[in-house]
């Protein structure tokens, strides 16, 4: 594991940077920070409080009896949070947006009153947003983030809490394995950082008995591709959709790597970037996972005993993508299809027997779809035709 502290002087030397250029809540051009993390490599601390070594005095994962993990999608908006929780263990992968505190919220409703992981992916505002507050306002152990930098203000006040609650900071690697009590750890992304902050998302599995859970941050699909050529084993029950539901993310390849039976994205509800997008929920339902979004099912909490897992959720929904979307005929699944006017099961069964089409117009070739559905289906303007 590499353990890195960060100085006072690189958060006032950022912070004068911010002064000098302006910042806005939104990251700008992220800079390579290899070099400081190179001169830090030779500042070392205790073993981290929150991970078990591997020693002869700590039980083996096996050796620790599972009492239930139990993983919370929050509902944060238009942003990224998710806590785990077992037997006195708390971890938080992501803190949602800067203009919002429903992570905050959410923590301490759960009455939440020590973290000992707190990951913040990547330096992107609606990851790392609260992250500042989590750490002033809870007992934090340990801060992962990639070691990529941002000149936003939200960035540099991570940086300050960090410096002011002493709290352990370390910048995980791919390869990187790490057992905490009956839940391994691996690091799947990033073997190194180049800059592109966003892409380079920290990224992990979690394995808790026969249950493992992938959660990417905002990797694309380069990313996805090069943690399929690791040989690293992607294989998972559960998987957090990469960027929200983007197109940037969750290709093919990657979601036969994982084969997901459960997939669950967080975006705001009407969000103005259309996520998630319907070629990427189509995708996912196609290779036969069950779709679960925060926009239309507010948090979903997953729990598990190790062996099996169940799927609560607040609200019922099908995951949609505001004014932006289109349901492709040519590729969605039975699900997508029947959120198009006037198509039931068994006329999406038709369309996918049938396709590929050339025109919206050729769901006249259904037996059953007249010129009447034709109009409501166009004039509803959910229906399209790609490649």
């Amino acid at each position: 594991m590499k353990k890195i502290i960060w100085s006072l002087l690189a958060v006032v030397v950022l912070v004068l940077l911010a002064a000098c250029t302006g910042v806005s809540e939104k990251p700008k051009e992220e800079r390579n920070h290899s070099e400081a993390n190179q001169e830090n490599e030779l500042e070392k601390m205790e073993e981290p409080t929150g991970v078990e070594d591997s020693s002869e005095n700590k039980k083996s994962a096996e050796e620790v009896a599972l009492e239930g993990l139990t993983v919370h999608y929050i509902d944060v908006g238009q942003g990224d949070s998710t806590l785990l929780e077992f037997d006195g263990f708390s971890m938080l992968i992501d803190a949602g947006n800067w203009n919002s505190k429903e992570a905050v919220d959410y923590l301490k409703q759960q009455e939440i009153q020590d973290i000992d992981i707190v990951v913040g992916t990547h330096p992107d505002a609606d990851h790392i947003g609260q992250l500042a507050q989590v750490i002033g306002e809870f007992e934090v152990g340990e801060v992962w983030m990639s070691g990529n930098t941002s000149s936003s203000n939200t960035f540099l006040n991570v940086l300050q809490a960090i410096e002011a609650s002493g709290s352990e900071y370390v910048e995980p690697r791919s390869g990187d394995v790490f057992d905490v009590g009956p839940m391994q750890i691996e690091v799947l992304y990033p073997d190194e950082i180049t800059g592109a902050a966003n892409e380079e998302s920290v990224s992990l599995k979690m394995t808790y008995g026969e249950i493992r859970l992938v959660f990417t941050g905002d990797a694309g699909i380069k990313q996805e591709q090069e943690m399929i050529d690791s040989g690293m084993d992607l294989d998972a029950e559960i998987l957090h959709l990469g960027h929200h539901g983007s197109n940037t993310s969750t290709s093919s390849a990657f979601l036969e790597a994982v084969t997901p039976e459960v997939a669950i994205y967080s975006a705001g509800a009407d969000n103005s970037y259309g996520h998630p997008h319907a070629e990427v929920i189509a995708a996912v339902e196609n290779a036969g996972a069950r779709v679960y979004g925060t926009d239309v099912n507010g948090t979903i909490i997953v729990e598990t005993d190790g062996e099996s897992y169940n799927v609560e959720i607040q609200e019922e929904g099908v995951p949609t993508e505001g004014e932006n979307r289109c349901i492709d005929l040519n590729v969605a699944s039975s699900a997508e299809l029947q959120e198009i006017s006037g198509i039931g099961q068994a006329y999406a069964q038709d369309i996918i027997d049938q396709r590929p089409f050339e025109s919206v117009e050729e769901l006249l070739d259904i037996k059953g779809i007249g010129q009447g559905t034709l109009s409501a289906i166009q004039e509803q303007g959910l229906a399209c035709v790609g490649g």
